[in-house]
């Protein structure tokens, strides 16, 4: 058997006749003969796995650049905007290969022209839907010219990128034929064999320098280039020292490719190990020449065995995929199911739809995640998957089309609130408007969505209208409320005063100034309630010169406290206030005697320990401090008590 078995396609006997049309130009009979006898055997060493080796080596042979051609990971086009959509496309076209990224543009094409119909079809409802007849519509975009700039740029480069490789592939078919010729006519050269020699290597070298060819073309134009090469070394045997030194560097070389692949059938990532078989193949058939023929048959069996092994072990690999990829099938057909019992549904309101939205993002985002499929049905289930989630987005844009019309109709209410709200506010009978205003402001908001773009404007002028008339009512309610309005300004100018109070060095002294600034406030009487907010800021200004003079905690807290009851008596409902703030304290109370005897009871744990214990110290102090607490709040309820 020759070791010419592994490079024998499916198409054996055309290249036999090839290789023995040449053989008769430059052979002897029993030259052709034997290599007659070597092609039969050829033909019947075919093998699946080392035909499947040949077929991609025979790809990549077309289009080197190609390798990395699948390696560019799909993004989720489907969810991405149409300006993102057209920027991707450009960044595929700056930054990869042209031949690599077909099938990225064509899911690109497809979500944005689904895309941008579905925008026109939007803004043909609008149109139709603000007045405007449907043979006047016409819409165009920034975003689709630029996506239709970028797209006629990618069809001009894979056009050129086609043509350019079709024209280098012919070019370098053309040089190799020549090449083959060359060593036909070594064999008959009549000069030294060393120069003869030195000239096959060159050929040698060409051949491997020249680049890649038609891959239909490529097998039988290495069988023969092979044969050829296999006829000059036989030729050699008047020099057998050059043979000699050639054959021994091959078989060194190629018993390293059979090591290599022994050790790659060990490999456990069968598809690495079946990749890095197919460049040792390549590197055999293309780098290396022939052993001598004792070697032969014993070197190839050995690396075919080899190859079996690494193919076996990947078609297994397939198998167990293939298990893995079917249960992936029936979680992504379960899934699509899913989407079209939702899409199936009958939902009325927006809400409904949100949640039915949330849904189906769940669903897709499982639908991404749950792994490959069988190559034989990918295209089928991803069909299958999008038309689902079509259907499920027709069917939501058409309910949010007729909530489009409900939302213009709302607008026509609202409208009509706005005219009842502005034809009224000027109005001077306040006791029959007032009602009538805040029943519209009832009803407005009873009324739902608007159409977006009118929402802000149109609010704006509801509220104008009514701010219109009730500031005018505020305005009359002020002035019934004068009294209030004079002792806010009171009020005023004593917090101010207090404000820029000077303390003395005599605490005594200051502390009965600010009490007397305390009692004075309690005699200004009531404020408007919207202007209640003065109170806190005296509070404050109080609790803040108490700071300053360090007066004791509790008295400062009881001071506080009465000029809080009297801004509670002065309310218009100040019963139900100072009954809040008695509940208030009581409840205090009960929680303060509850910490307490929850203290108390922990030192029942301590026994035979002193009360110099930290512990011990610790709680008697708690509760100590909750006692001083007690008593706060027990007098803050006598005091209310004296209100009543």
């Amino acid at each position: 058997m020759s070791e010419n078995d592994n490079l024998q396609d499916a198409d054996g006997k055309k290249d036999t006749i090839e290789v023995n049309d040449t053989l008769k130009e430059s052979t002897s009979e029993s030259l052709k003969e034997e290599v007659v006898n070597e092609d039969v055997n050829i033909e019947k060493a075919s093998d699946d796995g080392i035909n499947e080796i040949e077929e991609s080596n025979a790809e990549d042979a077309e289009d080197e650049g190609n390798k990395d051609r699948h390696t560019i990971a799909f993004k989720e086009y489907d969810k991405m905007s149409l300006e993102a959509l057209a920027i991707e496309l450009e960044k595929l076209l700056k930054n990869e290969k042209i031949q690599a990224i077909k099938a990225h543009v064509d899911n690109i094409k497809s979500e944005f022209n689904t895309k941008f119909n579905a925008l026109v079809d939007e803004k043909r409802t609008d149109f139709i839907n603000d007045g405007g007849n449907a043979i006047d519509f016409y819409y165009s975009s920034p975003v689709q010219k630029r996506f239709k700039t970028a797209y006629r740029d990618y069809r001009n480069k894979l056009n050129s990128h086609y043509k350019s490789i079709e024209q280098n592939l012919k070019q370098n078919l053309q040089l190799k034929l020549e090449i083959i010729e060359e060593l036909k006519g070594l064999i008959n050269v009549e000069e030294n064999i060393n120069t003869t020699y030195k000239h096959f290597k060159e050929l040698q070298e060409r051949w491997r320098n020249t680049g890649p060819i038609p891959r239909d073309k490529y097998n039988n134009a290495w069988n023969s280039y092979h044969h050829q090469v296999e006829i000059f070394y036989d030729f050699l045997h008047l020099n057998r020292d050059l043979r000699d030194l050639d054959f021994k560097h091959n078989l060194e070389k190629k018993t390293k490719i059979i090591e290599r692949a022994e050790e790659l059938a060990k490999e456990d990532d069968a598809l690495k190990a079946f990749r890095e078989l197919q460049e040792l193949h390549k590197m055999w058939k293309e780098e290396l020449g022939p052993v001598a023929k004792e070697h032969r048959e014993l070197i190839w069996d050995r690396f075919k065995a080899a190859t079996k092994q690494i193919n076996d072990k990947k078609q297994l690999y397939f198998k167990e995929i293939d298990k893995v990829y079917e249960k992936n099938l029936e979680k992504k057909e379960g899934i699509i199911a899913n989407i079209d019992k939702v899409a199936s549904e009958t939902t009325n309101s927006h809400g409904g739809w949100q949640k039915k939205i949330k849904e189906i993002e769940g669903l897709r985002e499982d639908f991404f995640n749950a792994g490959k499929v069988p190559i034989k049905v990918n295209e089928a289930t991803w069909a299958k998957f999008k038309e689902a989630v079509r259907n499920f987005n027709r069917k939501k844009n058409a309910f949010y089309k007729d909530l489009k019309k409900e939302q213009y109709q709302n607008l026509q209410k609202k409208r009509e609130l706005v005219k009842i709200a502005e034809d009224n506010k000027d109005s001077e009978d306040f006791e029959a408007t007032t009602p009538l205003m805040k029943k519209i402001q009832s009803d407005w908001k009873k009324i739902g969505h608007v159409p977006r773009k009118d929402s802000d404007k149109i609010w704006k002028q509801f509220k104008t209208a009514c701010n219109s008339y009730f500031d005018r009512l505020h305005s009359k309610r002020n002035e019934a409320n004068k009294e209030f309005l004079e002792a806010f300004d009171k009020k005023q100018k004593l917090l101010d005063t207090l404000k820029n109070l000077k303390l003395s060095k005599d605490k005594e002294k200051d502390v009965a100034t600010i009490k007397s600034h305390v009692n004075n406030w309690k005699t200004l009487g009531r404020v408007p309630n919207d202007k209640r907010y003065i109170e806190g800021k005296f509070n404050k200004t109080v609790d803040e010169l108490f700071v300053k003079l360090k007066i004791d905690k509790n008295e400062a807290e009881m001071i506080k406290f009465e000029n809080k009851l009297e801004s509670l008596n002065n309310t218009s409902d100040n019963q139900r206030s100072l009954d809040n703030e008695r509940s208030f304290i009581r409840k205090k109370i009960d929680e303060v005697k509850s910490q307490i005897n929850q203290l108390e009871n922990n030192l029942q744990f301590f026994t035979n320990v002193d009360d110099s214990n930290p512990l011990v110290k610790e709680v008697n102090d708690n509760i100590d401090k909750h006692k001083k607490e007690l008593k706060l709040w027990e007098t803050k309820l006598l005091k209310i008590k004296e209100m009543y």
